[in-house]
């Protein structure tokens, strides 16, 4: 079968042929859920997904107080938009009732610049959302982004690299097309300790985000899943004051940040009839996204020879970073 082939199969649509040209000049491995993973301006990502990525950092400019909510797939980013979302409007729904994320699905609140709002040939106009999300790395933004002077700010939710790989590992078993054939947990391991996988590999991507909110602390934060699980009105009320809307006094009096922690819970996002029968990103089904949330489920499906494999990459790729998780 001729690449250009399966460079078509791997789009689901008709490319140009500068486009399939472009293809043919990027190395290339066994994708995840689609035939082929491309290495793009040094990270991994789908072929349907380079041309929306090129028109996003060609046409985008970042405003004073656009929101950016940032990560690497299945590290909580469903769940760190529903918490956006519901902090920055808070003062426009009623937490109890006739909220939006009741009726809505948090990516259909907050679009992906390289899924939706890119996506399909198609470039916004000026009236784009205040909040919108990416899963593209930092160095690869567009600079009116990374720029210190402009006043748009990124959060970035990073998870441990083993829950990690379980999450995608999942989620990827639900929605690879049968025609590509088995993907067995080793050899998805493999690929994700050889850092292809989506976006990745994995510790660039965080590393990324973290130095940048080292070196720019009012313009990244760096959230860690495991600790917003550990405590979450204490990392609200972090992730508001860096929103430039805290919380008053009042409002933790009358229990507001507990509201919204309880709306946005995976408990209740799970069970809400528009994630249970939904659809949204890609044409994903809703129910996809959401499994157990469960911090350290990796210990359940990890053998002892995967831990020591894994362990020891991230000790070499974050060391002397000052980035560590506890595992």
């Amino acid at each position: 079968m001729a690449f250009t082939q399966l460079i078509e199969e791997d789009d689901h649509q008709e490319l140009s042929q500068e486009s399939k040209e472009f293809l043919l000049t990027l190395p290339r491995n066994k994708g995840w859920r689609t035939r082929n993973l491309y290495l793009f301006q040094g990270f991994w990502c789908q072929a349907k997904e380079i041309h929306a990525i090129l028109s996003f950092q060609q046409h985008f400019q970042a405003q004073a107080k656009d929101i950016i909510v940032a990560s690497i797939p299945k590290t909580g980013t469903t769940w760190l938009k529903a918490l956006t979302f519901s902090i920055v409007n808070r003062h426009l729904f009623t937490l109890q009732k006739e909220h939006p994320l009741l009726t809505s699905n948090p990516h259909d609140l907050v679009p992906f610049l390289e899924y939706n709002l890119y996506a399909n040939n198609n470039i916004p106009g000026p009236s784009r959302p205040r909040l919108m999300a990416t899963h593209v790395p930092f160095h690869a933004l567009p600079d009116s982004i990374k720029m210190e002077s402009n006043t748009s700010r990124v959060v970035y939710i990073s998870r441990n690299p083993f829950d990690t790989f379980l999450s995608i590992w999942h989620f990827m078993s639900k929605i690879r097309p049968d025609e590509l054939g088995p993907f067995s947990f080793e050899e998805a391991f493999d690929m994700y300790c050889n850092g292809v996988v989506g976006y990745g590999p994995y510790w660039e991507h965080m590393l990324g985000y973290y130095k940048e909110s080292m070196k720019n602390p009012e313009k990244v934060l760096f959230l860690k899943y495991e600790e917003l699980k550990d405590n979450i009105e204490f990392h609200l009320k972090r992730l508001a004051e860096f929103l430039g809307c805290p919380f008053s006094a009042e409002e933790e009096r009358e229990g507001v940040i507990e509201d919204v922690a309880k709306l946005c819970s995976f408990e209740n996002l799970k069970e809400l009839d528009v994630n249970k029968n939904g659809k949204c990103i890609a044409n994903f089904e809703n129910k996809h996204l959401f499994r157990t949330a469960k911090v350290g489920d990796w210990m359940n499906h990890f053998t002892p020879l995967m831990v020591e494999q894994l362990s020891t990459i991230m000790e070499q790729k974050l060391e002397g970073s000052g980035l560590a998780f506890k595992i």
